[in-house]
């Protein structure tokens, strides 16, 4: 599925002066038309698997539980 750079600044949240900025850089793929540039919405898919990845670390970091110092010493 193809979308234009609106649609593209819409599924990113993004502006579609940053889309635009990263066609120029092409760090987004896109094909043109004629009219207009389209960008493959596909091409996403790897970044938001990646973002997932790292929020399940994230989490599974936060919930360990900090391990007990063996050097601290009781000074009751």
């Amino acid at each position: 599925m193809y979308l234009t750079i609106k649609e593209t600044a819409e599924y990113l949240s993004l502006t579609e002066a940053h889309i635009e900025s990263l066609i120029q850089q092409k760090r987004i793929r896109t094909i043109h038309d004629g009219e207009q540039f389209l960008v493959y919405k596909e091409q996403f898919n790897n970044h938001f698997e990646q973002l997932e990845k790292y929020k399940r670390q994230l989490a599974d970091e936060q919930s360990e539980p900090i391990p007990e110092d063996p050097d601290v010493k009781d000074e009751d």
